[in-house]
């Protein structure tokens, strides 16, 4: 039988990184809370999955963000950052997200052509491009209509345009993709922020976990305060 990692590896914990948007906003907070990533993590030529950290009982696992939520559910990794669209999406029965970073800000929204307003008027069925299919339907049978779900996993903007679907569910931040591809945002489905999450199971019996919890905790609580300060200071 093939032994899995956590077998070869019992003492060694895994933090799972999301590749993309929210990585770069996610290491500063990460080294305040102690977990430095080795060099080798920051050459881009480097195309190892696996890297050490300034921990020596700990190793960082760089996976797409949807991949993120199922290694630490499973058990893969103890320890993970993704954004809460991703959390909400599976929600894993395995999956606890104790603290919000405040990073990685955007919103899940429904767009679709400009000037096409017929959307979902009298609509009981509609098709819908989107990677995040769950979120999807649950927010149309809220208004009554059934979404059929085209999965894609890139260039969603191209769905209306080329027919594909009416409509797509994608993440928005400044809103200029849409613009410049022809479409407009007419609804928000949730706003999005990056959370650390861990596997429930690993903070029950690994108090290395609680641990680390903390000290995310307690940089996102510094963080809070600073904020608050500063933005007394300019009011004042």
């Amino acid at each position: 039988m093939t032994s899995t990692f956590s077998d070869q590896h019992p003492a060694q914990l895994s933090f799972a990184v999301p590749k993309g948007r929210i990585l770069d906003e996610a290491l500063p907070v990460m080294a305040r809370s102690g977990v430095v990533p080795e060099d080798g993590f920051f050459d881009k030529s480097n195309r190892s999955l696996s890297f050490g950290t300034s921990r020596a009982d700990m190793r960082l696992i760089r996976v797409r963000a949807f991949d993120v939520a199922t290694f630490v559910a499973h058990g893969a990794a103890q320890v993970g950052i993704v954004g809460s669209d991703v959390i909400e999406e599976f929600d894993y029965a395995d999956l606890y997200a104790p603290v919000d970073l405040d990073i990685g800000h955007c919103r899940l929204s429904v767009a679709r052509i400009a000037g096409d307003e017929t959307g979902e008027v009298g609509a009981t069925h509609l098709r819908v491009a989107t990677k995040y299919p769950n979120l999807t339907r649950r927010h149309f049978e809220r208004r009554g209509i059934q979404a059929e779900c085209v999965k894609l996993n890139g260039a969603m903007e191209l769905a209306p345009s080329l027919g594909l679907a009416r409509q797509i569910v994608d993440l928005v931040s400044t809103g200029t993709t849409l613009k410049q591809n022809g479409l407009v945002e007419t609804s928000r489905i949730m706003d999005i922020t990056a959370r650390l999450i861990v596997n429930r199971a690993a903070l029950k019996t690994d108090p290395r976990i609680a641990a680390l919890v903390d000290a995310f905790r307690e940089n996102a609580g510094h963080r809070e305060r600073t904020a608050r300060q500063s933005a007394a200071k300019d009011a004042a």
